[in-house]
């Protein structure tokens, strides 16, 4: 559900219906658990963009001018930092992911930013520039022109395929035994019901949960750690998820399970005051979800004896004309009092 309401500044507040309820789902485990030992790993690495028309780094940036100057002389072309005028370069970090069982001359993207006072990096061409990781070693090369896109923001880009891996990350997947998963989100019902299932899916005590986020895996002998591996991801669990509303605090924006209970309850904040009850409305009332009634005159939200939802409470504030902000607030009230069992969590 989409809700919008304009003023003196006009903002919008999107109330985004998502089934995190209690209901269980049935989730593939490979979308609700990771493999310990396969993952990314982080590159980084200092370089230049040049090319830019008058908009890169000025003089002052002494930083830059000294890798101007480092650059040339790679090139056996001996200059002083101070004697190097150029607008023209831009000093840049850049970014990368190098993916799990990447390999040499793989291509990958990165994301390069300015770090001193450059205006913009547009058209500009990053010069090769290794990229290491937290080891220190040497993973990947980056080269390539910068692209902007669609962003607003003249100091960040990116190259697609604008760096080629170098060396590898060794891990000896084939000849392993067993394996680790990890659940994206701890919790003990969901790990013991992956063990159960893959135990009942393979015909045999392959998998033990040994907290409510890791369990154990051992490979059946007549398959191979890649072959089970894909099996076991592809397994589908009746997997419980916990009732959340997520706040976004900068953007208004709030996502729920469209199912959450609101308990009777009178909040006010500033100058905006609701009052949730299970009684009928004496006055005129406009009908909201279901069997909920809202008083404008009142400010009363009436579930007519049955459960007011989340989704009601926040059409019934923004009929009242609550901003984004007096909306987290109330939210959050309600919660801290105990009429709202969810957990909220603030981005």
């Amino acid at each position: 559900m989409v809700f919008q309401r304009h003023s003196s500044g006009i903002f919008l507040v999107c109330f985004l219906v998502c089934l995190f309820g209690l209901k269980l789902q049935a989730e593939k485990i490979g979308d609700i658990a990771n493999i310990v030992g396969v993952r990314d790993n982080q590159l980084i690495g200092y370089g230049l963009v040049i090319g830019l028309n008058g908009t890169g780094d000025k003089t002052s940036s002494k930083f830059t001018m000294q890798s101007v100057a480092n650059m040339l002389e790679s090139v056996n072309v001996k200059i002083s930092p101070e004697d190097i005028k150029s607008k023209n370069v831009a000093a840049v970090m850049i970014t990368a992911s190098l993916p799990s069982f990447g390999r040499q001359g793989d291509k990958i993207d990165i994301q390069i930013s300015s770090i001193g006072d450059a205006k913009s990096i547009e058209g500009g061409t990053l010069v090769m520039t290794p990229l290491t990781a937290v080891d220190g070693n040497i993973y990947a090369i980056a080269q390539g022109a910068v692209a902007l896109g669609s962003s607003q923001n003249l100091l960040s880009g990116t190259v697609v395929n604008g760096a080629t891996i170098e060396r590898e990350v060794s891990y000896d997947l084939y000849n392993k035994t067993g394996m680790t998963l990890s659940l994206k989100k701890s919790n003990f019902q969901n790990a013991i019901k992956i063990q159960n299932t893959l135990n009942e899916v393979f015909g045999s005590d392959i998998a033990v949960a040994i907290d409510p986020r890791t369990i154990k895996i051992a490979r059946p002998e007549k398959l191979s750690m890649v072959e089970f591996l894909a099996l076991v991801q592809e397994v589908n669990v009746d997997y419980s998820n916990r009732d959340k509303i997520i706040i976004d605090e900068k953007s208004g924006t709030i996502v729920a399970g469209v199912g959450i209970i609101v308990h009777p309850v009178v909040v006010t904040s500033g100058d905006i005051t609701i009052k949730i009850t299970k009684d009928p409305l004496n006055g005129q009332s406009q009908k909201l979800d279901g069997d909920n009634d809202f008083d404008p005159k009142e400010n009363t939200l009436s579930s007519n004896g049955k459960l007011t939802t989340i989704s009601s409470v926040v059409k019934a504030l923004q009929k009242m004309g609550a901003s984004p902000k007096s909306m987290i607030s109330i939210l959050e009230a309600m919660k801290k009092s105990g009429a709202i069992s969810a957990e909220i969590e603030v981005i």
